[in-house]
């Protein structure tokens, strides 16, 4: 995301969750260093940091191991947390479900209400990925993520593809109140000449 000689600037929490297997690890490392790297299952967590534009914190990004017997653990990394990322194989229709539970599980928690969400919708690239709106519908993010600010962004670990632009987009609903970044997609969408039913449904799912 860009880098920067040394400059006092703030730092930000961001927390990336996501199952084993969805390629938290692999997308955070193409992202910091632009490398394709075999990982393994994290056990414990890695910590990187990332350099954003100079008006906005540099995010001290969390991916913390999604094994079964890992996520209980999720919840000591809660706090102080500002932005959240979850990570989902998009396709892996199989794991779903255990991906929509496991996400309505974290937002339940009281440290992480009114925190921003950007889902990654991770895997685009192979055969079959449900795209972002399928994911909305399925992952039940219009219900679990009412009163917060959120986005599904289309992503792939492997080739790099939407990976700053999901980061941008956490950076951005950390520092922009919730219907300011409404307001903003009803802008944007209104220039472009979409419905009011069109902007409705951006609205609903986030993007």
């Amino acid at each position: 995301m860009g880098t920067y000689g040394s400059r006092a600037q703030k730092q930000a929490q961001v927390l990336m969750l996501g199952l084993d297997g969805s390629g938290k690890t692999t997308l955070l490392y193409k992202l910091k260093y632009n490398e394709s790297v075999v990982t393994v299952p994290t056990v414990g967590f890695n910590v990187e940091t990332l350099d954003t534009d100079r008006s906005s914190p540099r995010l001290t990004v969390w991916d913390v191991g999604g094994q079964r017997r890992m996520r209980p653990h999720w919840r000591h990394h809660y706090t102080d947390t500002a932005g959240l990322v979850f990570v989902v194989d998009s396709s892996d229709e199989r794991r779903l479900n255990e991906a929509r539970k496991e996400l309505h599980r974290v937002l339940r928690y009281d440290s992480l209400k009114d925190v921003p969400v950007v889902v990654l919708a991770n895997k685009q690239d192979l055969p079959g990925a449900l795209n972002p709106e399928e994911l909305c519908l399925k992952l039940d993010l219009r219900r679990v993520c009412e009163g917060r600010a959120w986005f599904i962004q289309p992503c792939s670990a492997t080739t790099g593809m939407g990976l700053e632009e999901g980061f941008r987009r956490i950076v951005y609903l950390m520092k922009t109140p919730l219907k300011q970044t409404q307001e903003d997609i009803k802008v944007k969408m209104r220039s472009k000449g979409f419905s009011i039913t069109a902007m409705k449904q951006a609205l609903l799912c986030g993007s």
